[in-house]
C-alpha cells in the first residue's frame, strides 16, 4: 500500500475555511478578533514565524499588530507591555514569540499573560484544564497534530503513541491530549527523552510515533514499526552548499528512508508547521468569542 503523505496545507486550509465563517459571525456582532504578537530581537527563524502569523491573520480578517522590541529589552519593560496588552480590549489574544533572549525570564512572561488571552495555551491555568480534559486553549502544535489525525481519519483509540521529546510546548501537552478519553485520543502513551536508554526499543513499538526532539533526522527506518504513522514536528537547518541559501530544512525523521516503511508520514517542511499557525488562528477566534460571552454575562 502506498504511503500517505500527511500534508499540513490541505488540513490547515480546511481549518481556515471553517474559521472564516466564525469570524464573519463575530464581525456581524461587532467583534473583530485581535491578536498582539510581541517579537524581541531579530532571530531569523522567529522573524519568519511572526511574519507568517501576520499574513495568516490578514488573510482571515483577524486584526493583528506586531510589537517589535530590541534584544536588550528589560524584564520590567516587557512586563509592563504585557500588563498593558492584558487590559487592551482590542486584543483578544497575546503571543510572545519564543525563545526569548537569555536575560529574560520566559516562565514569568508566560505566567503574566492573562489566561483568557493565552492563545499559545502555555499558562499553567490552561495547562491544568487540558490535563483535566476541560475546554481550554490547547497548545497550537499538539492541537494541530490532533487536527491532522482527525482529518486523515487515523485511528488512535487503543493505539500505542510514542512521543520523542518532553518540552512544555509539544511533548508534555501532546501526551496529555493523547490519553484523554475523547475522539482521536484514548491512546496508551509513552514519552521518550534524553534520559531514555535505548530509544529505539520504544519507537519500534509505536503505532503512532510523534517526534519533537530537535535533532536532525535522528529517527531512521530501523527505528520505526512497519505501517506506523509518523508525525515529524522537527524543523532543523542543515548546511547544504547545493542549495541557493546554503542550507536546507529537514525534520527529526529521515523522511526518504522512513516513508518507505510506514503507512503515513508528515513532510518537513509542509507538515505540522502549517498546522501550528492554523490552530493559533483558531485559538484567537475562540478567545474573542469567550471574551464577548463574558462581557455579556457581566452586562458590559
Amino acid at each position: 500500500m502506498e504511503t500517505i503523505i500527511l500534508r499540513g496545507k490541505e488540513v490547515s486550509d480546511a481549518v481556515k475555511e471553517r474559521l472564516k465563517e466564525d469570524i464573519d459571525t463575530c464581525k456581524k456582532r461587532g467583534i473583530t478578533p485581535g491578536l498582539a504578537v510581541v517579537l524581541i530581537g531579530e532571530d531569523p527563524a522567529s522573524t519568519v514565524y511572526v511574519r507568517n502569523k501576520a499574513r495568516a491573520c490578514e488573510a482571515l480578517g483577524i486584526f493583528s499588530e506586531t510589537i517589535r522590541l530590541p534584544k536588550d529589552t528589560t524584564q520590567a519593560t516587557l512586563n509592563t507591555l504585557i500588563d498593558r496588552l492584558n487590559k487592551n480590549t482590542r486584543f483578544h489574544g497575546i503571543l510572545v514569540q519564543l525563545p526569548l533572549p537569555r536575560h529574560l525570564n520566559e516562565k514569568e512572561i508566560i505566567h503574566r499573560i492573562h489566561p483568557e488571552k493565552d492563545v499559545d495555551g502555555f499558562h499553567p491555568f490552561n495547562i491544568g484544564k487540558l490535563i483535566l480534559g476541560e475546554d481550554t486553549f490547547l497548545p497550537c502544535t499538539p492541537a494541530g497534530i490532533i487536527e491532522m489525525l482527525r482529518y486523515y481519519q487515523i485511528e488512535t483509540s487503543g493505539k500505542h503513541v510514542v512521543i520523542v521529546g518532553r518540552s512544555n510546548i509539544v511533548g508534555k501537552p501532546m501526551a496529555n491530549l493523547m490519553y484523554q478519553k475523547s475522539a482521536y485520543a484514548n491512546a496508551t502513551v509513552t514519552i521518550c527523552h534524553t534520559g531514555t536508554s535505548d530509544i529505539k526499543k520504544y519507537t519500534r513499538q509505536a503505532d503512532i510515533l510523534i517526534v519533537a526532539a530537535g535533532v536532525p533526522e535522528m529517527i531512521t527506518a530501523d527505528m520505526v514499526k512497519e505501517d506506523a504513522t509518523v508525525i515529524d514536528v522537527g524543523v532543523n537547518r542543515v548546511d547544504d552548499p547545493s542549495c541557493k541559501k546554503g542550507y536546507r530544512l529537514v525534520g527529526d525523521v529521515a523522511f526518504e528512508e522512513v516513508k518507505e516503511r510506514v503507512s503515513a508520514i508528515t513532510p518537513v517542511p509542509g507538515g505540522v508547521g502549517l498546522m501550528t499557525i492554523a490552530m493559533l488562528m483558531q485559538n484567537t477566534v475562540k478567545a474573542a468569542e469567550n471574551q464577548a460571552k463574558n462581557m455579556k454575562k457581566h452586562g458590559q
